[in-house]
């Protein structure tokens, strides 16, 4: 399945309630999962972004099947080009051409969810950490569609951090995963 098709497939499926409705979204989904923290349950997760249940893996040859491939493939690459140093978020574009980092940013907050006592360091906002996901949540919506981090300050600054902050989620990111990926020399890594 490839991209076009997987977008697709995802919007179809927006009646069953996926943690990812779109392209942007997966992407953003499993970037969280492939920076974050260690020992996570990868295929659950994957299931879950994609409202499929477990069953969906007993039968190749599938729509379903083929997305669950996708969606792995899709990690193993990001995991691959965060390892290299690279993050290269998938972002939506407006009918005007400008980025809009939204649906990304709502994929990865919606992994981070999934795990929330995992992420707790950097969704704790007493913890300095907690900075790393403000070029995220700051695109983010809450469950009643309100701005997750609340409303932003009214004037033409605020304006402009928000049409430009995206900028810095690849190295939010990639900071994000250093922190969750430092392995202490003599222990070894688990995935």
């Amino acid at each position: 399945m490839d991209d076009k098709e997987l977008d697709r497939w995802l919007q179809a499926r927006r009646a069953r309630k996926p943690l990812a409705t779109n392209l942007a979204m997966l992407d953003g989904f499993v970037t969280a999962l492939a920076a974050g923290p260690l020992d996570l349950d990868l295929i659950g997760s994957l299931l879950a972004a994609l409202a499929l249940d477990q069953d969906a893996l007993n039968t190749g040859a599938t729509p379903e099947f083929a997305a669950i491939k996708a969606a792995a493939d899709r990690f193993n690459r990001i995991t691959g080009a965060l390892e290299d140093g690279i993050v290269e978020p998938h972002h939506r574009r407006r009918g005007n051409g400008d980025t809009w980092p939204a649906d990304w940013c709502e994929g990865f907050l919606a992994a981070v969810k999934l795990n929330l006592a995992e992420w707790h360091s950097v969704m704790d906002p007493a913890n300095q950490l907690n900075g790393l996901m403000l070029p995220i949540l700051l695109y983010c919506k809450d469950e009643q569609g309100r701005p997750y981090l609340g409303p932003p300050r009214p004037g033409p600054q605020t304006q402009t951090f928000i049409s430009e902050v995206w900028n810095d989620i690849p190295l939010s990111v990639a900071t994000i995963r250093n922190h969750y990926h430092f392995i202490p020399t003599g222990q070894s890594r688990r995935r």
